[in-house]
């Protein structure tokens, strides 16, 4: 006897995502950080609540994604040139940390980190950093041009720091720098001490 034909579910509606994560960086534009709720994002999207926690654990992880959502990959493709892959990586870190969302965001993201008392899994934030990208870049960098003795972590952790000065401290330190003298630091910071000047 033969089996009978299920019939198909329901297909899964692939704009619910982009929906929420647009909703997310408008809101976060115009309301600010606190008013950005999985209820505001659901009326503002027209996506039911339980649609995005099915995606997004919670509120921070939704604006995470939608603020720092990792940088395009082929902007930041290595292609062995050190001092050219870094330069593209910085401007695209820059880019992503200026843009109007990720500055309404950083803020109430840094405070929410420093008081939470959940321990979150590294893959999460790997979802969200360039961490992976910049070690891609020094990887395929030329032999020798990158001290084996230093610490990649460091180095992505001080460029951190540098981007997050010129983007959310621009106001404090008002100085014109060029993404150059960026880019020459953390050369300095990567190359073998004995390296020709």
């Amino acid at each position: 006897m033969e089996e009978p034909r299920r019939r198909p579910g329901r297909p899964r509606d692939t704009s619910i995502n982009e929906r929420a994560l647009t909703a997310t960086r408008e809101l976060l534009v115009q309301r600010g950080f606190d008013a950005t709720t999985i209820q505001a994002v659901a009326e503002h999207s027209g996506v039911h609540a339980s649609a995005i926690y099915r995606r997004w654990p919670s509120r921070i992880e939704l604006i995470e994604e939608a603020t720092f959502p990792g940088l395009s990959p082929l902007s930041v493709q290595p292609t062995g040139d050190l001092r050219r892959d870094l330069r593209r990586f910085i401007r695209a870190y820059l880019a992503a940390f200026s843009a109007p969302a990720a500055r309404a965001a950083a803020a109430g993201l840094l405070a929410h980190h420093q008081t939470s008392d959940r321990t979150r899994p590294p893959e999460l934030y790997l979802r969200v950093s360039a961490r992976p990208q910049f070690q891609d870049i020094l990887r395929a960098a030329p032999p020798g041009s990158v001290d084996p003795a230093v610490d990649p972590d460091d180095v992505f952790d001080m460029l951190l720091g540098a981007v997050l000065t010129r983007t959310l401290l621009s106001t404090v330190t008002v100085r014109t720098r060029p993404v150059e003298r960026t880019v020459e630091m953390i050369l300095r910071l990567l190359r073998p001490l004995d390296w020709p000047t």
